[in-house]
Formats: C-alpha cells, sequence, structure tokens
C-alpha cells in the first residue's frame, strides 16, 4: 500500500514538473521591416524560456493584417497602423478590439545602382514622387542634377522597384509622399497596397534589394537594415527643414521627437518631420495584439514577452539600425499591457 501512494505522489510530482515546462508555440506575421529586430528578440527570449517558442512568419504587414484580423495568428505586425475602417470590421465580428504596440524605429531609404556612380545621391521630395510617378524618367532629369552638382549622371532610363507584397515599408513610403506630393496623394495615396504608376515588383525588403542590386540604373526603396547589411547605396533626403539627411539613428530619433503627444491608441506618423535633424521617412513599427486572448498560458506568454521587449529587449535595437522606443512611449505602453485580457 505505501508503495502504491509513493508511485502516485511520484507520477503526480512528474506530471505537475511537465506541466511547469509546457511547450508553448506563439505564432505571429506580418511586416518585413522590423523583421532582423524580432528575429533577434524571439531567439534571446527563447533562451531564457526555452519552452517557449515563436514562429514569426515575415510576410509583410498586409499579411500581418489579414492573419491577425482572421484569427490565425496570435499577433501580427505591421509598419502602418491599422485603419478606423479594418479595427472596426473587426470590432464588430468579434466584440473587442485590436491594440498597436510600438516596438522600435526605423527607416525607409532610397537605394539606386547607378552605373558609373559611385558617391551619395541627393534626393528632394520632387525628385522621389516624380521618379515614382513616372514622370521622371531619366537619370539626368534637372532635378537630379541641380541636386547633385559635380556627379556625372548618365542619360539612362531610370528602372523603378517597388513592394509586389502588401508592406508596411509601402505603407512608410507612400505615406511621405504623399505629404510632400498633391498629386502623389490625388493619383495613389498611401497603403500597405497602391496601384504603381511605373516600375518591377520585389516580393519583401529582401527582394527589392535584390531587384536593385542585379539591375543597372535602379532605384527601389527598402527599411535600413537591409541597406547597411547588403552593402547599398543609400541617397540622403531632402527634409522639411531644407536639410539633406542620411538615413540614420539620431534622424530616426529627431523625427520621433517631433510628435509631441501619442495618442493613446499608439496610431501616428512621423514621416516629413519639422525637426531640422529629422530624417523625412522615419516610422515606429507595431505588433497588432488582440484585446482578448482564450488561452491564458499564451496570453500571459504575450504579455511578458511585451514587458521584456519595452526594457531589456530596447537595449539590442541600435546594433541592427534601429532606433529605440523615446521613455515617455514605453512607459505609456508598459500600462497598456493591462488592456490585453
Amino acid at each position: 500500500m505505501k508503495r502504491f501512494v509513493l508511485q502516485v505522489a511520484l507520477l503526480a510530482a512528474l506530471t505537475t514538473g511537465v506541466a511547469s515546462a509546457q511547450q508553448i508555440l506563439i505564432n505571429a506575421a506580418g511586416a518585413t521591416f522590423p523583421y532582423p529586430m524580432y528575429s533577434k528578440w524571439f531567439d534571446e527570449y527563447h533562451k531564457k524560456f526555452s519552452n517557449l517558442q515563436f514562429n514569426y512568419q515575415s510576410i509583410g504587414s498586409g499579411g500581418g493584417i489579414k492573419q491577425v484580423t482572421e484569427g490565425t495568428v496570435e499577433f501580427g505586425a505591421s509598419d502602418g497602423p491599422m485603419n478606423d475602417k479594418q479595427l472596426a470590421e473587426f470590432h464588430d465580428k468579434h466584440g473587442f478590439g485590436i491594440l498597436h504596440f510600438p516596438t522600435v524605429m526605423g527607416a525607409d531609404v532610397p537605394v539606386y545602382n547607378v552605373a558609373g556612380v559611385n558617391s551619395d545621391l541627393n534626393f528632394t521630395p520632387e525628385a522621389l514622387a516624380g521618379i515614382f510617378l513616372g514622370k521622371i524618367t531619366k537619370w539626368n532629369d534637372p532635378e537630379l542634377m541641380k541636386a547633385n552638382p559635380g556627379v556625372k549622371l548618365p542619360a539612362a532610363d531610370i528602372i523603378v522597384v517597388h513592394r509586389s507584397d502588401g508592406s508596411g515599408t509601402t505603407y512608410i513610403w507612400t505615406d511621405y509622399l504623399a505629404k510632400v506630393s498633391p498629386e502623389w496623394e490625388m493619383k495613389v495615396g498611401r497603403g500597405t497596397s497602391v496601384n504603381w504608376p511605373v516600375g518591377l515588383g520585389g516580393k519583401g525588403n529582401e527582394g527589392v534589394s535584390g531587384q536593385v542590386q542585379q539591375t543597372p540604373n535602379s532605384i527601389g526603396y527598402v527599411e535600413l537594415i537591409y541597406a547597411v547589411q547588403n552593402k547599398m547605396k543609400t541617397g540622403k533626403v531632402k527634409n522639411a527643414a531644407g536639410n539633406w539627411v542620411q538615413a540614420s539613428l539620431a534622424g530616426v530619433t529627431a523625427a520621433a521627437a517631433s510628435s509631441k503627444e501619442m495618442p493613446d491608441d499608439f496610431r501616428v506618423s512621423i514621416t516629413n518631420a519639422p525637426g531640422k535633424d529629422a530624417y523625412p521617412i522615419s516610422s515606429f513599427t507595431w505588433l497588432l495584439i488582440p484585446e482578448k486572448i482564450a488561452d491564458p498560458t499564451k496570453k500571459k506568454a504575450i504579455k511578458d514577452f511585451l514587458t521584456w521587449m519595452l526594457a531589456d529587449g530596447q537595449n539590442m535595437t541600435e546594433p541592427l539600425a534601429y532606433a529605440r522606443l523615446p521613455k515617455a512611449v514605453v512607459a505609456k505602453e508598459m500600462k497598456a499591457i493591462a488592456k490585453v485580457q
């Protein structure tokens, strides 16, 4: 009898041990813009909690929004915040909303591959809008020549490369163009997917990087870290204060500083910011977390990860060319975690 009781107690102890080390898989999908950062975070967090695994599919912001609204992932990720219509439709269907949590800040950069040009080029807002509208078609166009005195630009056709998938990187790029070009805003607008007037499509930041590298006289746009990793030429952009600014952590931080008050839902745009040092094509990027998560284990895991990301995780941003969140934004987000029920 004693042996039987001992066996039952031992079995109970073993079962408790298994439960405490329960394997947890969190599925997520979305933006490629912050993927290098998320990959690092998920790996480091897994080292701390070996029973917790994140499966993140880097499929673009449009895909992230689609999957989180359809409930096929625990959370999504996007560089363009969900719009009022998308949020209202989700709430009407489920009875609760989706929360936006800023994670890091980054920059879109113009990347180019121009025959015979090894120097950094300058791009005015008018030049970028004109190129992507298909109105500026030659590298030696007067708008480009004027901004780059002393640079021998060829009389070659400009090959435009843009994203083929729904993309937050595209949202940031088109949000900027819509602010600086009334014609762009009227004809194309802003969004994770738009009807491009001209150009070739590449899937993901990786696809656009590859297309530009392989295509002479091309220009495209990618997140800063992809340009750094691929050793690509990145142009300086004339900001709202009239200064030529190269994309950098300092320039992104200066752009964020222009947003004096972060709204309660964290949906904010910092493109074409007014500061003299602000890099004009900067943005926050967001995790999209449902307000209600039915599985209590996954809910706790996600909330604990958010807390870690906003504290220890922010110390890992700069080596990967992302700017850490402002302290006031972090403090506000820490309180918002409690909204996840």
